[in-house]
């Protein structure tokens, strides 16, 4: 017979709900309560070359691991584009793009900040 334990699955939801709201995570619980963009740096890996890529737009829903669906995205990184041999080094190149919904694994999150224009303190 299993043991059914609805206390501690009360208890342990509403410690979860205050780490949300008091620690780390409240940026993005404000972001959402608020519907304020946030910018998120993130990273990812292609190929052998590492890109870090800064994310701004709406946060609609997280979890504990950062893992986010976000909405109005402006997906923003830099290129360098490559010459032949011999060759000058290119200059490199300021790229974006707009996403409107996607979802992003929270492994690949660095930092996330909110929005300065609509920050209260």
């Amino acid at each position: 017979m299993g043991s059914f334990r609805p206390m501690e699955d009360d208890t342990n939801a509403k410690k979860e709900e205050e780490e949300f709201n008091t620690g780390p995570l409240s940026v993005l619980m404000m972001s959402v309560k608020n519907n304020t963009q946030s910018h998120i740096n993130n990273t990812s890996s292609v190929g052998i070359n590492m890109n870090n890529k800064k994310l701004l737009g709406r946060v609609r829903a997280f979890d504990r691991h950062c893992n986010m669906v976000l909405e109005n995205v402006r997906e923003m990184w830099t290129e360098i584009p490559k010459t032949g041999k011999g060759k000058k080094k290119a200059l490199p190149v300021n790229k974006d793009r707009f996403i409107s919904k996607m979802f992003l694994r929270g492994d690949s999150v660095i930092i996330v900040l909110r929005n300065p224009k609509f920050q209260t303190d």
